[in-house]
């Protein structure tokens, strides 16, 4: 199955899991996504992340997190896309919420957050905003 926005696609399970009260969903593996859990997790949007196989091919087995049993995640969207990307340098990064909610940055040193980037001082491609 070929895929037009793997990171999209990665996204909309995560939502779609925390939708439907899923315990754990799984994603087709790829390096940038893997990374872009590992963040999530340490910002405490998402529990935990292995790489597996599924059907003979690598996943990622993503454990989603609740808090409440309400989602720990209220939105997650995808801001950059392949039709349309959006760039932007460490000065114009704009915070989430007031700074409750987090943007991932893809940069010239790898995937970071909207703090990181700005106490950095990069900029670069603005992935998705998680709140």
């Amino acid at each position: 199955m070929s895929f037009q926005d793997p990171i999209a696609d990665c996204l909309t399970r995560i939502r779609n899991g925390l939708m439907r009260g899923k315990v754990h969903v799984d994603a087709p593996y790829s390096k940038l996504k893997h990374e872009l859990v590992n963040i999530l997790i340490s910002e405490g949007y998402l529990k935990s992340c292995e790489k597996t196989e599924k059907d003979g091919k690598p996943s990622i087995k993503i454990v989603l997190k609740y808090f409440n049993e309400a989602p720990a995640i209220k939105s997650i969207k995808r801001i950059s896309k392949p039709s349309l990307r959006r760039y932007s340098a460490s000065s114009d990064i704009k915070s989430v919420k007031n700074g409750l909610g987090a943007l991932i940055v893809t940069t010239n040193q790898g995937l970071m957050t909207d703090k990181q980037a700005k106490a950095k001082n990069v900029g670069g491609e603005v992935l998705c905003e998680v709140f």
